[in-house]
């Protein structure tokens, strides 16, 4: 799992150019559509490797989104948002969220994203309550965050956190290091939580917009 990573960096710096999938107060024509599929393979230390999935539609500011092994490994989820942005030197965008899920996981899923950004600093959230509909005591929020730096157009790196049921384990909140690299409409990232660590988690993403 670990090789297949590197040469996504390997890649990625070849074509020596990176984005940020998520822009604080993008702008898009009302009447335009916008798609964005990202992979997720994850390598767990001790524990199951898997890949997931996050694929968005949007339309100014209708949002739709579906997620693979999200939620949960085995779950599938669907959501539809509704987006509010705006600011010049300080940017920002929020989306409130509603879905479900289903598969291995069954509930009712409210969540939210948010994107805030400051010359060439951001900061990015994604949240849900996962509230399960056959055991209560199976409810819980998830948290994905990550506070990024951009020096160049093609890199952004900075530091991620996240706070999930998905890997089991001790650990209710992984954090660690990040950088993504992006050429044109393609963006390529390695996530390092916990690194070093017994439990340590590395997570790749390829990001294509079109």
């Amino acid at each position: 799992m670990l090789k297949p990573l590197i040469v996504l960096a390997a890649l990625a710096f070849a074509a020596s150019a990176m984005g940020d999938e998520v822009v604080a107060g993008d702008q898009q024509a009302p009447d335009a559509w916008a798609f964005a599929v990202t992979a997720y393979p994850t390598q767990v230390r001790g524990g199951d490797n898997y890949t997931s999935a996050i694929a968005t539609a949007e339309r100014g500011p209708l949002h739709l989104e579906a997620r693979y092994n999200y939620e949960s490994v085995g779950a599938r989820s669907a959501f539809v948002g509704w987006s509010f942005s705006g600011g010049e030197a300080l940017t920002w965008k929020l989306t409130p969220l509603l879905g479900g899920a289903w598969g291995t996981t069954q509930a009712v899923v409210p969540g939210l994203e948010a994107a805030v950004a400051w010359r060439a600093l951001d900061f990015y959230i994604e949240a849900e309550y996962v509230r399960d509909k056959t055991e209560r005591s199976d409810s819980y929020t998830y948290a994905w965050s990550e506070l990024g730096l951009r020096p160049v157009d093609w890199l952004r790196l900075g530091l991620a956190g996240q706070r999930t049921r998905i890997y089991g384990g001790e650990r209710d909140l992984q954090r660690g290091p990040f950088v993504q690299l992006s050429f044109q409409r393609l963006t390529l990232g390695v996530y390092c939580f916990n690194p070093g660590a017994r439990d340590q988690i590395l997570v790749g993403s390829l990001n294509l917009a079109f």
